[in-house]
């Protein structure tokens, strides 16, 4: 045999092997014995992050894509044309955007409602999709899920109910076990929590939704690759800590924020202890009228606090949800949902709550400047 053929095949018996974390397989196709086949439909690092969500959020069945984008896409075409689709008023400006383009391709009808208005539940209608974040993004408003559950199912039985669950992530609320249907993350976020890596995840504990959201993914070519899954279950171990760290660091800078002149109102959700049990991490606040065309020069006046795209990672950001998170929406849609330049996001990170307090206390006083 030629050494360039021997050389192609030559393979360390890794069988005795028992590392205590798991390696990245990067392959792209296993033997046909092997209980995997082909990484676009699934992979070793791909299953155990999915498993270990699964387990943080207590639902039968996980599925993990490449972005949290593409998670959204992969439920939406659970629909079929002539379906109606509910959304809530307040969404993430990428989802809204891409719900709109989503519905007039596929003939789809739909319905943008405020789900958290009490005073408007006895008026839903029909849906087979209703989707929603809670917390939302931008607000942090909930929305109750047990209750919109019940009520649109009372109407349709087989109305899928789909949360977004990425900011109160699974230690804090877990919407299956509140009649949701599907839930799903943006892994990119809390999951991943160091500003390198971007994923999804979809679960559920309906084999059938899981069935046809597997078909999906396989021939949309949308499953996470073993590099980004191997980083985001390495990240994994550490959610419930950074959470805690998040936690307290919230709490004392939302007490200071809200002393602060320069701060009108502040945004933080609603913890009832029963659905959302806790939370951590970002806050909205809006500038005071005087200051409200003063949110460039806030920014540039912090130093610990980054205004790159992420949160929810273990480094300070600072947004205008306004020109950032939702640009993509036309003004009338973003006056619509009430947002404006004044309004401030704030995720905290890591970094010594103290350090982070003085950093906010000098770059409110430059704006008196």
């Amino acid at each position: 045999m030629k050494k360039t053929t021997k050389s192609l095949h030559a393979k360390v018996d890794t069988s005795n092997d028992a590392p205590i974390s798991t390696p990245i397989y990067q392959a792209s196709a296993f033997e046909a014995h092997s209980d995997f086949f082909y990484s676009r439909k699934n992979n070793p690092n791909v299953e155990e992050f999915e498993q270990a969500v699964g387990l943080l959020e207590d639902t039968k069945h996980a599925l993990a894509t490449t972005t949290g984008m593409s998670a959204v896409t992969m439920t939406l075409h659970l629909l079929k044309p002539g379906q109606h689709l509910i959304i809530n008023k307040f969404l993430y400006g990428c989802s809204y955007k891409l719900f709109q383009w989503f519905c007039n391709q596929y003939q789809i009808k739909l319905s943008i409602l405020n789900l958290s208005d009490k005073d408007k539940w006895d008026e839903l209608p029909m849906a087979d999709m209703v989707f929603f974040e809670t917390p939302t993004n931008p607000f942090l408003y909930t929305v109750n899920i047990e209750k919109i559950s019940a009520l649109f199912k009372a109407k349709n039985k087989d109305t899928l109910i789909v949360v977004d669950n990425t900011w109160a992530t699974p230690l804090f609320q877990q919407p299956c076990k509140h009649g949701a249907d599907i839930s799903l993350h943006s892994a990119t976020k809390y999951f991943g929590g160091h500003s390198d890596v971007m994923g999804g995840i979809i679960l559920t504990d309906n084999e059938l939704i899981y069935n046809d959201l597997l078909s999906n993914r396989f021939y949309f070519g949308s499953n996470l690759g073993p590099y980004s899954a191997w980083l985001l279950r390495r990240s994994l171990f550490t959610l419930d800590v950074r959470l805690a760290k998040h936690k307290t660091t919230t709490l004392e800078l939302k007490e200071f924020l809200e002393k602060r002149k320069e701060v009108a109102r502040i945004y933080y959700p609603d913890v009832d202890g029963i659905q959302l049990t806790d939370y951590a991490t970002l806050i909205f606040f809006e500038l005071a009228e005087e200051f409200k065309d003063k949110y460039t020069q806030l920014a540039q006046s912090l130093y610990l606090f980054s205004t790159g795209t992420g949160m929810a990672c273990v480094t300070s950001m600072i947004a205008q949800p306004f020109s950032g998170s939702h640009a993509s929406m036309e003004y009338s849609e973003r006056h619509e949902m009430g947002l404006d330049e004044r309004l401030v996001r704030l995720s905290f990170g890591l970094e010594d709550v103290q350090d982070l307090m003085s950093d906010l206390r000098q770059g409110l006083d430059a704006l008196h400047d």
